[in-house]
């Protein structure tokens, strides 16, 4: 596990005259310490994929669904705030196409607010600002937010980036996986195939709705060239809603120091991201491989054929419930075998190598400019934080490290708050001279 940098580690011994006395703090007492620390900041992740039909009366967030993210976990983990991302994949640039993504959209929209305002508003509310991220906090109920990934399903009308904001959207992507009408993606880089080589006009002018309507630009899956745009042509702070540094690994969804050097130049926010394969894929695909082993293995025992995701989903409902329950049972005979046969030979991405790229990213570009998100139910997640009733531990991680309250809170939500209010306060300025 790597260290803070030692200036950060007198700032802690500033704060804890005891901790100078004894010279040493009792891992007890640093766990006390850091759970004192997470009750008391206001966590906040900025990347949490949903899916709609876990926002309806018989099946909803106040049930402890297999999500990683539900309000039971929150509950748990001492989550406060759930960025719910609408997110549409990438599908074809014409009308039939626009139009299905636009509906998704909405579709989206409507189960976040359904799940505040009829499901359980005891239990959470809907944010549209800091100060009401703040304010709910305080009454003690959860804090949603909504956040928009990909906008191929904004079509060809500017103004549903109007509508989208009015529906509660406080940050909105131009790419996804697959080059948008408005922006090329970072998967271009597979075959060096573009279509914009940047933003296209349409994306250009998004950007100006975006500003005007102080909806914050998300920075995260575009290409390279769009991004570096997008900086340029913005009139407000940017952020990158889910995303860690390139150079500790070297995959085009990360972001290279040339790219965070200009977000912190903009004033901006990169939230690093918890995805094992973003994180450290080599390590991630030495342990999926030993699981993968192992797995197989156990499947041979029990003349089980394990099949791949997608086949998954193309199994009848009735067959992929055999499946799901066969699935289970390998996982229990697997359990006692994981340490010695998976973990002792390689060990999965966790917490520390995850808190490596926020160490990385505040000695880069100085702490204001750095924040965390999961992208739980998206494929995010790492050993220790694998889902929201974890993530106490990345603040004792972060503890752990040298990391003052101060700092921890900003992190944690201070930095994208004050970008969220740099945005709002530039939208407003930028409405009221026509």
């Amino acid at each position: 596990m790597n260290t803070r940098r030692p200036f950060a580690r007198l700032a802690l011994l500033s704060v804890l005259p005891a901790l100078i006395s004894c010279g040493q703090e009792s891992e007890e007492a640093l766990i006390e310490r850091a759970r004192g620390i997470h009750d008391r900041v206001i966590t906040l992740d900025t990347h949490n994929d949903i899916n709609p039909a876990n926002f309806t009366a018989e099946r909803n967030y106040t049930m402890d669904l297999p999500t990683q993210v539900n309000l039971p976990n929150m509950e748990a983990g001492g989550l406060d705030v759930s960025w719910m991302v609408v997110y549409v994949g990438q599908g074809e640039l014409n009308d039939t196409g626009y139009a299905g993504a636009y509906q998704s959209a909405i579709d989206k929209f409507a189960a976040i607010h359904r799940l505040a305002e009829e499901i359980a508003p005891d239990r959470i509310e809907i944010a549209y600002t800091s100060d009401d991220v703040r304010r709910i906090v305080a009454s003690g109920k959860k804090v949603a937010m909504i956040g928009i990934e990909n906008a191929y399903q904004v079509g060809l009308d500017l103004s549903n980036i109007e509508k989208f904001h009015d529906l509660g959207g406080r940050y909105m992507s131009l790419a996804h996986n697959g080059h948008s009408q408005f922006s090329d993606s970072n998967t271009g880089e597979r075959d060096g195939v573009w279509l914009h080589n940047g933003l296209s006009d349409l994306g250009r002018q998004a950007v100006a709705e975006l500003n005007k309507w102080g909806i914050m630009i998300d920075i995260s899956h575009p290409s390279k060239e769009a991004i570096m745009e997008m900086i340029e042509l913005s009139q407000a702070p940017v952020m990158a809603s889910h995303s860690s540094a390139r150079a500790l690994n070297d995959v085009s969804r990360n972001l290279d120091d040339e790219q965070l050097m200009a977000l912190k130049e903009n004033g901006g926010v990169v939230q690093t991201v918890a995805f094992r394969g973003y994180v450290n894929s080599e390590k991630h695909t030495k342990n999926r491989e030993a699981l993968r082993e192992l797995n197989g293995s156990i499947a041979a025992e029990m003349g089980f054929e394990l099949l791949g995701r997608g086949e998954v989903r193309g199994l009848s409902e009735a067959t992929r419930a055999v499946y799901e329950e066969r699935m289970s049972e390998l996982r229990e005979r697997a359990a006692p075998r994981l340490e010695a046969e998976v973990y002792a030979v390689a060990p999965p991405v966790d917490a520390a190598d995850f808190a490596d790229h926020i160490d990385y990213l505040v000695d880069l570009i100085g702490l204001e400019h750095v924040g965390i998100s999961s992208d739980f139910d998206g494929g995010g997640g790492v050993e220790g934080w694998n889902d929201a009733s974890e993530t106490f531990n990345v603040t004792l991680e972060l503890v752990r490290r040298g990391y003052t309250e101060d700092e921890i809170g900003m992190i944690w939500s201070g930095n994208l708050l004050r970008v969220l209010d740099e945005v709002q306060r530039i939208a407003q300025e930028i409405q009221t001279a026509g």
